[in-house]
């Protein structure tokens, strides 16, 4: 039994596979469609020029300079599951790519200016897709910001952005950014240099007290900022939790090419990345719009279920509410065995769930629940049937392995890519600045992590929460420079690097986890705090390293070594 599609269309107007007519290359300009810069929702217009682009078998689609604007009114809706996000029924795109081969959108410096709660771009069923020189950000950013200018009697008073969207309603300080009302949940704190607050705890402050709107777009809170360790002059991001849309998603894309694309601000993840094969991101990122501290409201770039290989280089993430860059893949829960060969499979986590994973014909990898250990057998899928977005039942060509059962995952043993993530430039961001889980060939090298709040790097992995699998076996991390990470606590986070996979039960492991790392050639410009923790791995080597320590920032982790480690198995440390 074969498994049914995940995503269908609220409108005929897209087709999701379509035979190209065998034409002669053409170019398409946008302008030739009524599509130009100006305030002018061009929505429509854009998705006619896309259609167009599809049907013809066009093999570029030109934008000339200059400010696009597109309004949730106009975009296509759209139901599929992603990775990661919060899981509504119905995602607004408003540049449905659906369907293309062998197409270069080039925007020559274009900006897309996107309207309301929407997901700007989503690349899909395609194959050699490039898009060249565009930047992504709303009209009304997804966070408020405020400028701490008063704090006094246990009172702290903001002198709030233009650009923010809130009000104040009985007492309570609300996020009324398109077309919404969010409550906040927590604060991020930045430096006037652009610097992410060093907080010696949690990146994220509660911040629920009582508001009052003064005149002049200023709130006084009832919230004792100096207690914090604020400080006047210093600018909070306001933010949610909530990611209703990515700023870009890839499904199903084959082989895409992303040149120089800018993300100054996103509704949750920049880009997200599922079920796709070859991805190359050179130059672009994740930068701040003038006068504005925050990008994205999660992740940069997030790649979920994917394979063949990945390379970003040349690309600055800043200022992110989240990791600059998370590859992984998704494993499932097994819930109740039917058979020797059947059993139930859930989608663990709240926001991942309903998109593909298996499929027949693929090789399932199975992982012991309470040690992370992954079984040496592999088995073939032979059909699935999906009971419900986050309930599927799987039927194998072969029994389980004795050993697996309920409490136990799967994981797809044929998606998983390699990675090159190689000079770029991350700094000032919230959590981590690079999280790696799959057993193929990792490479980083290069790059400058600044001020990450979080480790700089973390290999994970877990089937207990996230359920993000991949055991790590060929990592390389050469000649980058990490300066100043770790100056805030957060999970899984206790060294500059860390390999902190989640195991419930490591005293029952026999095997570790993540093997075969090497860390040499690297330049560290530090305060005191642990260079390298280690959780269930094996074969790790740190040496020929560049240590630089300081007193600029306080040693939070105290008095804790260089290293630190727990069932671990020939590690060479050399500092």
């Amino acid at each position: 039994m074969g498994i049914p599609d995940f995503t269908f269309f609220a409108t005929s107007a897209i087709v999701t596979t379509m035979a190209l007519s065998s034409v002669t290359a053409m170019e398409l300009n946008a302008s030739d469609y009524g599509v130009h810069p100006g305030g002018k929702d061009c929505g429509a217009a854009v998705r006619l020029l896309i259609n167009d682009a599809r049907a013809k078998g066009a093999s570029r689609i030109n934008f000339a300079p200059g400010e696009y604007h597109f309004h949730r009114s106009s975009a296509q809706p759209m139901q599929m599951f992603i990775s990661n996000h919060d899981q509504q029924a119905v995602h607004p795109v408003a540049l449905p790519l659906v369907g293309l081969k062998d197409v270069q959108l080039c925007g020559n410096g274009a900006k897309f200016i996107f309207h309301g709660m929407m997901l700007p771009v989503v690349l899909m069923d395609s194959e050699d897709v490039t898009v060249n020189d565009i930047s992504i950000d709303f009209a009304e950013p997804f966070s408020a910001e405020g400028r701490i200018i008063e704090m006094k009697d246990g009172h702290t008073t903001l002198q709030m952005s233009q650009a923010s969207r809130y009000t104040v309603e009985n007492g309570k300080f609300l996020l009324t950014n398109n077309g919404r009302k969010d409550n906040i949940h927590c604060i991020l704190a930045f430096e006037q240099d652009g610097r992410m607050v060093p907080t010696g705890r949690s990146g994220d402050m509660a911040w629920y007290a009582r508001a009052e709107k003064l005149t002049g777009n200023r709130v006084r809170f009832a919230e004792d900022a100096a207690a914090k360790g604020l400080s006047v002059g210093q600018t909070l991001v306001l933010r949610s939790y909530f990611r209703p849309h990515p700023g870009m998603l890839l499904y199903r894309a084959k082989d895409t090419t992303l040149n120089n694309v800018v993300f100054h601000d996103s509704q949750g993840m920049a880009l997200i990345a599922q079920r796709s094969e070859n991805i190359t991101i050179r130059g672009g990122g994740c930068l701040r719009a003038a006068g504005r501290m925050h990008t994205t409201a999660a992740d940069a770039t997030h790649f979920s279920n994917c394979r063949g290989h990945i390379s970003v280089q040349g690309a600055t993430y800043e200022a992110m509410m989240d990791d600059a860059i998370n590859v992984h893949a998704t494993c499932l829960g097994i819930t109740k065995v039917e058979s020797p060969r059947t059993f139930i499979a859930r989608y663990m986590h709240g926001q991942a769930y309903g998109f593909e994973v298996v499929t027949p014909g693929e090789k399932l990898g199975f992982i012991h629940g309470p040690t992370l250990e992954v079984d040496e057998k592999q088995i073939e899928v032979e059909s699935v049937e999906i009971i419900d977005p986050r309930h599927v039942r799987v039927t194998l060509a072969e029994d389980l392995p004795a050993d697996i059962g309920e409490g136990d995952a799967i994981e797809n043993a044929d998606w998983h890519p390699s990675v090159d993530f190689s000079h770029n430039l991350i700094r000032h961001n919230r959590a981590r600045g690079a999280l790696f889980t799959t057993p193929e060939q990792v490479r980083v090298i290069g790059n400058h992590f600044d001020h990450t709040h979080g480790s700089a790097i973390l290999l994970a992995g877990d089937a207990q929460g996230w359920y993000e699998s991949g055991a790590c076996k060929d990592v390389l991390i050469k000649g980058n420079t990490f300066r100043h990470g770790l100056t805030a606590l957060y999970q899984f986070t206790d060294a500059l690097i860390s390999i902190c996979p989640e195991v419930r039960q490591p005293d029952k492991q026999k095997e570790c986890y993540h093997t075969n790392v090497r860390i040499t050639g690297n330049h560290f410009i530090t305060h005191r705090v642990p260079l390298l923790s280690a959780i269930s791995a094996e074969d790790v080597v740190f040496s020929d390293n560049k240590i630089e320590r300081n007193n600029i920032y306080p040693a939070i982790h105290g008095g804790t070594p260089s290293l630190l480690k727990e069932n671990c198995k020939n590690i060479l440390f050399r500092e």
